[in-house]
């Protein structure tokens, strides 16, 4: 359930981090749709995410990894779909809002991983 509420929350982060400093990302509407579109992102990350790697597992392999990046770009890209306030002008910020995305996520990862070594 916490992975669940970290990945909501790297959600909303990011995308908000993204539109602060990805030139040509913006979000059009208000504060209340951004959380809603970060925690779309987040439930796409927690639950979309682990199936598609699962399914994608041999090209994962032939591309050592690298397809994960095109499974996450698709995530974020699904959720630009979703909400028409979100505006990613092309490849290239999006490919930047991706790695916003994977690094947010990454580093809560590691709070909550440092934090339940601490409990233990």
């Amino acid at each position: 359930m916490t992975n669940l509420i970290f990945q909501i929350i790297a959600g909303i982060i990011s995308l908000f981090l993204t539109t602060k400093f990805i030139p040509g990302v913006e979000f059009t509407g208000s504060w209340q749709q951004l959380l809603l579109a970060g925690g779309i992102l987040g439930l796409a990350n927690f639950f979309l995410k682990p199936i598609l790697n699962l399914i994608t597992l041999p090209l994962r392999t032939l591309t050592f990894g690298l397809f994960s990046l095109v499974i996450n770009m698709g995530i974020v890209w699904l959720v630009d779909i979703l909400f028409p306030q979100l505006i990613i002008p092309g490849l290239v910020p999006l490919f930047w809002t991706t790695v916003i995305v994977w690094l947010v996520s990454f580093l809560l990862g590691l709070y909550q991983s440092k934090k339940k070594t601490i409990k233990d």
